[in-house]
């Protein structure tokens, strides 16, 4: 019995009551919503011990990192100390990506690493087997793309992106359109290269029961893939993107009546003007299903500096409704990301999740501001770094600022909180 299956029957899981527990609301808050589709815990029946987290309505925004091997950097174990990055960074998720080296091997060493969801995108592994085995991706076959999921799902995969939503009329309408940036999904552009070479429906929407009976076994969260997000601010919120939103809200009826949880990828490339526009269409689509942004950026020239484009938009887009935000790190549009990039991409998406979860009346989030603030005024330096999103930075920051006596080299003897206390009679 899936997650939402047993919700919809009245019963409570220990997956239900650990999210309640983590997020101290009433579970039955937690059954309604897993009930409704409006809330997901993305666990395999396969993994064991793991950190669950709810994503979805009235709960914390969460965070998702990514990592993987590629054909031009295949180190597994640098992956592993990404990974072990991400989750000391706070991630609430990650997601492998490989498409390099031993994909399988990979995965196999994320899944017995990881401590939080894990989640993955089979079509990417389908590609590549296909470029190995037959030369090219357009070689690929849907029994190819079906064996991929049947894999990762018994190896105990939490969550797919799979790019069920793309299909003919989606393409039309991108290709009818005037974009700068057509295809920047790398599983949507496998897909429609394979679509328009061999002149065939995309399986994954054609067989979408297939996959709905793939999923519905492990009780694996779906997450349906945005194969025409935007690649630009020019291209926001046009005709092919909105046509895609509408193929995912008849996709989302269908997974919720099959007894699969799902949740909704997006864009992608977002001005700000545009951003709750577009969380407001996708939840009103959709039924609203929980909403996974993958930023959004709000402007196209950063490269270097991308994580704080993400977090801009990635702030409005929670406070206006998206649950789930994908980290983007300072790497993204230039290259693979290192180390240090997984870090400041997931401390940066925390603090967009962070302001919005403050802007959505969250009032744990509202907490910790306030008792930041406390520390601040009261000169409680320890107070301070136990409320930072980052400690270790910001102890580190302030050892280095420390001059003789004077606790802050920023006002030295002329705090403002001093002369403020001795104005306002309060002593510290």
């Amino acid at each position: 019995m899936t997650q939402i299956q047993a919700a919809q029957s009245g019963k409570i899981t220990v997956e239900m009551e650990a999210v309640a527990a983590a997020e101290s609301v009433a579970v039955d808050i937690i059954r309604n919503g897993v009930a409704s589709g409006e809330i997901v815990i993305p666990k395999n029946i396969k993994r064991k011990h793991i950190k669950v987290c709810g994503i979805g309505r009235g709960l914390r925004v969460k965070v998702n990192a990514l990592i993987g091997t590629s054909s031009d950097r295949d180190s597994i174990e640098m992956e592993k100390r990404k990974l072990a990055i991400a989750e000391g960074a706070g991630c609430d998720a990650v997601m492998d990506l490989s498409t390099g080296g031993n994909i399988a091997a990979m995965r196999k060493q994320t899944l017995e690493s990881a401590g939080v969801p894990v989640g993955s995108v089979p079509i990417y592994q389908a590609a590549i087997e296909a470029i190995d085995k037959r030369g090219a991706v357009v070689a690929m076959t849907a029994e190819d793309m079906f064996r991929a999921i049947e894999m990762q799902a018994a190896e105990g995969v939490d969550f797919m992106a799979i790019h069920c939503a793309l299909n003919f009329d989606v393409i039309k309408r991108l290709q009818a359109g005037k974009r700068v940036t057509d295809v920047v999904s790398r599983g949507g552009a496998f897909l429609t290269g394979w679509m328009l070479h061999n002149r065939k429906e995309n399986p994954l929407y054609e067989q979408f029961d297939r996959v709905l009976g793939i999923l519905k076994e492990y009780d694996v969260t779906l997450s349906l893939g945005d194969a025409i997000r935007p690649g630009s601010t020019a291209d926001s919120l046009d005709g092919a993107q909105l046509q895609g939103m509408i193929v995912a809200g008849e996709l989302v009826a269908r997974a919720k009546a099959a007894g699969v949880q799902v949740m909704v990828e997006g864009p992608g490339h977002v001005p700000m003007h545009h951003v709750e526009t577009t969380m407001l269409l996708q939840k009103r689509l959709c039924d609203n299903a929980p909403y996974f942004i993958l930023g959004t950026l709000a402007t196209d020239i950063a490269p270097g500096y991308d994580h704080i484009t993400s977090a801009i938009g990635g702030a409005i887009a929670g406070a206006a409704g998206a649950d789930f935000i994908c980290y983007v790190t300072p790497a993204e549009h230039l290259g693979l990301p290192g180390e240090e990039d997984v870090r400041e991409g997931v401390i940066a998406a925390r603090i967009a999740a962070h302001a919005a979860n403050i802007a959505r009346g969250h009032e744990q989030s509202r907490q910790k501001d306030f008792q930041m603030a406390c520390s601040r005024t009261a000169g409680n330096t320890e107070g301070q770094i136990k409320m930072s999103i980052d400690p270790a930075r910001a102890a580190a920051a302030l050892e280095a600022q420390k001059s003789g006596d004077i606790s802050c080299a920023l006002c030295g003897d002329n705090c403002t909180a001093e002369i403020a206390a001795r104005y306002f009679g309060i002593i510290r």
